[in-house]
C-alpha cells in the first residue's frame, strides 16, 4: 500500500465535489483554512457546479477528479461532501497518474466508494472530515487539527476512554487485533459489495459508520457482510458513530446490541461508537494501512 508523501508548505491542493453539491461559502472557507495552513488551495473547476442532487453532471464531477488525480503538482485532494454520486464515477476514472504520484484523498461518507478504489488500486487514504467541516469548524477543531497532524507526517495513535464512547461502550468486546483497516460508511460500503471494489484484506479490521439509517435497515446490511463472509476474514470491528435514527421497539434489539448479537459468533474484538462518522468528533483513520487495535475494559487504542 503506497502512503502518500506529507505536505509541506507551498504545496498544492485541490478541493473537488465527486458527490453532492454543495454552497460556494463552505468551500471557500476550507480553502481559507488550507491555506492559513501554508497551502496553495485551488477548487477545481466544477466544484461549485449543480445539477439536482449532484454538483454538476458526471462528465464535469469525473473531468475534476481525474485531473486532481493526475497532477502531479497537487499533493492533497479534499472532497468538498459526500451525498451520492462517487459510484458513478468509478469504472471510468484513471488511476495511473495517483498510482504513481500519490496524493492524499481526503474524505468520509459517500466518499468511502473512492477509498475502495483507491485501496484497490494500492493508495492509502484518508477517511476524514470534508469542506464542509472545515469550513463550519475553523482550523482549530480537533478533528481538522488531527488531519493537518496525519498530512504533516505524525502517526495515528488515539487512546479513546470509555466515558467518550458513551452510549455503546458497554458492549465493547475486549481483544487486540493488527490488520489493514477497510470499510466506512456502511450503505455505500454495502452498495459496492460483490465489486472489485470490495476487497476484504485478510485478518483486517473493518469499521463502519452510518447515518439516517432505520435499524432494520442497518440489520440487513450487517447481514449482507456476514453472508458475504466477511465476519470470517476479520480480526477487529470498530463500530463508529451511527446517527440521526431512532430505535425501534418492533426490532429483538437496540441498533448496537444488534451489531454485537449478529457478530456473537466470533471471537475479534469489536468496540462500539468510536469517534468516527457524521459527527463533529470524526477522528480521521488512514484507509488501507496496517492498523493495531486493542479494546480494553475502559479504553480503545488505534495507531496506524
Amino acid at each position: 500500500m503506497k502512503r502518500p508523501l506529507s505536505l509541506k508548505s507551498n504545496d498544492k491542493a485541490i478541493i473537488i465535489s465527486p458527490a453532492g453539491n454543495i454552497d460556494r461559502h463552505l468551500v471557500e472557507g476550507a480553502a481559507a483554512v488550507l491555506e492559513k495552513w501554508g497551502l496553495v488551495p485551488e477548487i477545481s473547476e466544477h466544484a461549485l457546479d449543480e445539477k439536482g442532487r449532484f454538483s454538476g453532471s458526471e462528465a464535469n464531477r469525473l473531468f475534476d477528479l481525474q485531473n486532481a488525480f493526475d497532477d502531479r503538482r497537487a499533493r492533497l485532494i479534499l472532497c468538498a461532501r459526500g451525498g451520492y454520486g462517487t459510484v458513478h464515477l468509478l469504472p471510468k476514472i484513471d488511476f495511473t497518474g495517483i498510482r504513481r504520484f500519490p496524493k492524499w484523498v481526503v474524505g468520509f461518507s459517500d466518499i468511502t466508494a473512492l477509498h475502495a478504489a483507491l485501496q484497490h488500486h494500492g493508495v492509502a487514504s484518508i477517511h476524514g472530515p470534508m469542506a464542509a467541516h472545515f469550513s463550519r469548524e475553523g482550523a482549530d477543531d480537533v478533528s481538522v487539527r488531527l488531519v493537518k497532524s496525519i498530512l504533516a507526517g505524525q502517526p495515528v495513535c488515539y487512546s479513546i476512554p470509555s466515558d467518550l464512547m458513551n452510549p455503546g461502550a458497554f458492549l465493547n468486546r475486549t481483544g487486540a487485533a493488527k490488520g489493514r483497516l477497510f470499510g466506512g460508511n456502511l450503505s455505500v460500503f454495502c452498495g459496492i459489495m460483490g465489486s472489485r471494489y470490495s476487497r476484504i484484506p485478510d485478518n483486517g479490521i473493518l469499521f463502519i459508520e452510518d447515518t439516517g439509517e432505520a435499524p432494520y435497515r442497518v440489520d440487513r446490511m450487517i447481514h449482507q457482510l456476514k453472508l458475504a463472509g466477511v465476519f470470517n476474514r476479520i480480526s477487529g470491528m470498530i463500530v463508529g458513530r451511527f446517527t440521526d435514527y431512532e430505535e425501534d421497539e418492533q426490532m429483538y434489539r437496540p441498533l448496537y446490541e444488534s451489531i454485537l448479537h449478529a457478530v456473537g459468533e466470533y471471537d475479534f474484538p469489536v468496540c462500539f461508537n468510536f469517534p468516527v462518522g457524521h459527527v463533529k468528533l470524526n477522528f480521521p483513520l488512514i484507509m488501507g494501512v496496517m492498523t493495531e487495535l486493542r479494546v480494553n475494559n475502559d479504553s480503545v487504542f488505534l495507531q496506524q
